[in-house]
């Protein structure tokens, strides 16, 4: 827990400043944000690519993200018909293994936080707003966390099975325990919520990058962005059945866009903008507009410049 909490403070925090400080002072969508201040700054235009990675990012992690926001639905849906009570571990497998092999009930997330930050006004402070964004996040993952896990050791689970935890081991759970309808209910439902949140703000770099570089309105970008992103979520649902033998380097559809967004264009979209806004802004300006100044003007510089970029590199390695 405290190598998670040094790694939000000295890593997620300043990336997140630094990704609302590029949207804030670019107006615009990430790749044309990056690129205006890369041409202002007197930098290379090739900086844009750090903008693109994040819209990408942003358009494939919807794309598959879409998938487990049926799956969730599916679940709440069958928690009302009480589907979890007195069932085992097998029964539940195999309700999630006919949910991957189904094609069809699933139809239904970076460059996010550059985008929001076009919206910012002068008047918000980054930093605090930073840090109430990051305490608030941990505080609601470490709610959760007490949460789910005694009842995961309760019934003797382990709690890092990924998907089969929450598809698998939580509804046995649920189905076998006391007012555990309800519970199910309660938790499938505010996961679908959470899906459907987390959809509207991995759409926004895509929507207003499509926004500004087309005639397009935003409801009709709105619909051109969402009807691509379903589309290729098709695909990343069809790679557990009627695809599950197409593979792309040992892995399927699914599986491909997952780790190439979170080993691959997150990790260089956060290196990268953090690099940008340490290395590449005039480092008064960047003090001034942050409201920094003596010790915590120093303080940043060394987290921005050293701490987070190295700590960014060793997840990239490693992961």
């Amino acid at each position: 827990m405290l190598i998670y909490l040094a790694c939000v403070a000295l890593v997620g925090l300043p990336i997140l400043v630094a990704e609302w400080l590029i949207g804030r002072r670019g107006q615009e969508n990430p790749i044309n944000a990056m690129a205006d201040l890369a041409r202002r700054n007197g930098r290379l235009p090739a900086w844009a690519l750090v903008g693109a990675s994040g819209v990408l990012a942003a358009f494939l992690i919807l794309s598959f993200y879409s998938v487990i926001g049926g799956w969730s639905l599916s679940y709440t849906l069958s928690s009302v018909t009480g589907a979890f009570s007195g069932q085992d571990a097998d029964a539940i497998g195999a309700l999630f293994g006919g949910l991957l092999g189904s094609p069809v009930t699933l139809s239904l997330c970076m460059g996010i936080m550059m985008a929001y930050g076009s919206y910012l006004g002068e008047e918000v402070n980054l930093i605090s707003t930073a840090r109430t964004v990051i305490i608030l996040d941990t505080a609601i993952a470490l709610l959760a966390g007490m949460a789910i896990f005694p009842i995961v050791f309760a019934n003797g689970m382990s709690p890092g099975e990924g998907p089969g935890l929450i598809f698998v081991s939580l509804p046995v759970a649920f189905g076998n325990m006391t007012g555990g309808t309800i519970l199910g209910l309660m938790f499938f439902l505010l996961l679908t919520f959470a899906a459907l949140t987390l959809a509207i703000s991995l759409l926004e770099p895509v929507v207003e990058l499509v926004e500004e570089r087309t005639p397009l309105s935003r409801v009709t970008a709105t619909l051109v962005g969402g009807v691509a992103v379903w589309a290729l979520g098709i695909a990343a649902l069809m790679s557990f059945n009627v695809w599950e033998g197409f593979l792309i380097f040992g892995l399927n559809i699914f599986d491909l866009l997952d780790t190439f967004t979170s080993k691959v264009l997150l990790p260089l979209t956060g290196l990268g903008a953090i690099l940008f806004v340490a290395w590449c802004l005039e480092r008064k300006s960047v003090a001034d507009e942050l409201n920094l100044g003596g010790g915590r003007e120093q303080l940043w510089h060394l987290v921005a410049r050293y701490v987070a970029p190295i700590g960014v590199i060793v997840v990239f390695v490693t992961g």
